[in-house]
């Protein structure tokens, strides 16, 4: 089967499933980046997120994921079927990281989760540095946030069992940076600038 026409068939997929079982809410879906490439950036409660945020977009998106799920024979076979990039969370990995940057240079939409792994509450926490370095070489490119609400009450870090229970998206402005925050260097700079992106990300609506 045709990359693509699987891709939009597993979105497609995904859309009836939140839709029908989570009551998915959407706030401003009209500020969502369809054409170009784009940076989307969103917080991660739980396993859903990633099918969750993607599904938001009619075109393909990108995926960030770490390496070790595709150690699982399936998922190895899968998740670049979905687009999905591996990155290694524990150590610097160039390779990784010149392969998301071309990705977005060609013209096409990743989605990053900043905190690098789900979280163990339903908070919002601090971002990883690795997503300051990936700005500071895409500095032209749209950062859209996403904050996710009500996925970790459906499916928690520390649970197999799935809830259905509400869902909120809520889709922001392109974050501003200038040009002297992403040109700083070093992990104090990487920090500010992922700092910025997790209080953009706090700060977008639940309510209309």
């Amino acid at each position: 089967m045709n990359r693509t026409l699987l891709y939009h068939i597993v979105r497609g997929t995904a859309s009836c499933f939140f839709n029908s079982f989570f009551n998915l809410k959407v706030i401003n879906q009209q500020k969502l980046i369809e054409d170009g490439p784009c940076i989307i950036v969103a917080n991660h409660q739980s396993f859903l997120d990633p099918p969750l945020v993607g599904s938001l977009y009619r075109n393909e998106v990108y995926f960030l994921a770490r390496k070790t799920l595709f150690d699982a024979p399936v998922l190895k076979q899968v998740l670049p079927l979905c687009n999905t990039i591996g990155i290694d969370q524990t150590r610097p990995d160039p390779a990784s990281i010149i392969q998301v940057l071309r990705t977005v240079k060609n013209g096409n939409r990743i989605i990053i989760f900043p905190e690098g792994s789900r979280c163990p509450d339903g908070q919002i926490h601090d971002a990883m540095p690795g997503i300051g370095l990936i700005l500071s070489k895409l500095a032209s490119v749209p950062v859209q946030p996403v904050r996710i609400e009500g996925a970790y009450d459906c499916l928690p870090i520390h649970s197999n069992k799935l809830k259905f229970k509400p869902i909120t998206l809520s889709v922001g402005d392109p974050i501003q940076f200038t040009p002297e925050e992403l040109r700083a260097k070093g992990r104090d700079a990487q920090r500010a600038i992922g700092q910025k992106i997790m209080d953009a990300i706090r700060a977008l609506p639940l309510e209309v």
